[in-house]
């Protein structure tokens, strides 16, 4: 029984234990043990405080000094355990080291008073073990082991899209802690509902919620929580529903924005025309001022055969119709054909030998014409 095993710490036999303790039992009397009931594993997040529980009660029979111990059990069975603290002739003795020996104390300002329960303050990873309370008072003896976990709280995980939030397509939302004292559990909601989509499924060790053929009835807030033994952590992520563009338009777009670029395209060819149009025009009369300011060339002297007059010239006498004056011009002397006469440029262009050339040339040019016609009529006038 649970009273045959206490009493076996202080006597070798667990027959005589039993027997003694129901001796003082049945003549109402009890003995020393520990009445604390807590849990004996207790998980505490890292930095916390924690009140490892030892509270006990003495018997009538308990008259020797008291005596309380705690200390830290070895995991090796072959070392010590390590002393932390204990109270003994009513003075309080500190044992601890490190980081423990700034953070541990009795709870009670007395702990002869029934109370040597102790409080750890900002606790770290080096104090998770195994504790043990030891109450001694003569003859009465009593123990406690209690289990302190220390585990590190889960960070603020961070909540990110892995895929396209297009509609029809499939995507997946992680979720992840950095930091947390395994294991971590991941739980994704949406909202305030409790269940789901149908097509929307979460793995709650990895943290991912995969959605398929996503839709507008899936697109929201989305809250994942991070959980272990000492803490819980959130995050969230608006999911939104975008609907595919419109293929019509893109098309009527690109045509439109097509035939702009070929008109600008036929727009520049014909500026590229004009200027090079432009520049041929300046050119061309550039060309013709130049020819105009160049000067005739000099005339050709006279060829010995139109030196002198031809033989038919001398040979046959003057006609008779020249010679008198025309009808028209009888009783006066023609004005035009004197003042031609008198011109002294016509007098040059024979000397020249003007006329010479026209004949020669065959070419019967104004100029050629009108001077024969004053030379008959010089011929008359002669006459």
């Amino acid at each position: 029984s649970p009273i045959c095993n206490r009493c076996c710490h202080i006597r070798p036999s667990p027959a005589l234990c039993c027997v003694l303790m129901l001796y003082l039992h049945a003549g109402g009397t009890v003995a020393l043990q520990v009445t604390s009931t807590g849990p004996q594993t207790m998980q505490k997040a890292l930095g916390e405080s924690v009140i490892l529980g030892c509270e006990y009660s003495t018997g009538p029979s308990d008259v020797g000094e008291l005596d309380i111990e705690w200390t830290m059990v070895s995991p090796d069975i072959t070392q010590k355990d390590q002393l932390i603290l204990s109270f003994m002739g009513g003075t309080k003795y500190d044992h601890s080291t490190g980081a423990l020996a700034e953070g541990v104390d009795f709870v009670a300002a007395d702990p002869s008073q029934g109370d040597a329960s102790i409080k750890i303050s900002s606790l770290a990873a080096s104090d998770a073990g195994t504790y043990q309370c030891k109450v001694k008072k003569g003859p009465g003896v009593d123990t406690r082991k209690v289990t302190l976990v220390v585990l590190v709280r889960p960070s603020e995980p961070k909540c990110k899209l892995v895929g396209s939030e297009k509609v029809g397509g499939a995507l997946s939302l992680q979720c992840q802690s950095s930091e947390g004292s395994t294991p971590l559990s991941y739980i994704w909601r949406k909202g305030s509902e409790e269940l789901l989509p149908s097509n929307v499924t979460q793995n709650s060790v990895t943290g991912e919620l995969f959605i398929t053929n996503h839709s507008e009835s899936t697109q929201g807030m989305y809250v994942c929580e991070v959980r272990n033994a000492v803490g819980i952590e959130r995050c969230r992520f608006r999911l939104q529903a975008i609907k595919p563009p419109n293929r019509s338009g893109v098309i009527v777009g690109t045509f439109v924005g097509g035939l702009l670029l070929v008109l600008l395209l036929l727009l520049f060819i014909w500026f590229l025309f004009c200027l090079w149009d432009k520049r041929q025009s300046e050119k061309e009369d550039l060309a013709n001022d130049v020819r105009l300011d160049v000067p005739s060339p000099l005339s050709r002297p006279p060829s010995r055969a139109l030196s002198r007059p031809p033989s038919w010239a001398l040979s046959r006498p003057p006609s008779r119709a020249l010679s008198r004056p025309p009808s028209w011009a009888s009783g006066r002397r023609s004005d035009w054909a004197h003042s031609s006469f008198k011109n002294p440029s016509i007098t040059r262009s024979l000397a020249s030998g003007s006329i010479a050339g026209s004949f020669s040339t065959g070419r019967k040019s104004p100029d050629s014409w009108l001077l024969g016609a004053r030379l008959e009529s010089r011929g008359s006038y002669a006459v």
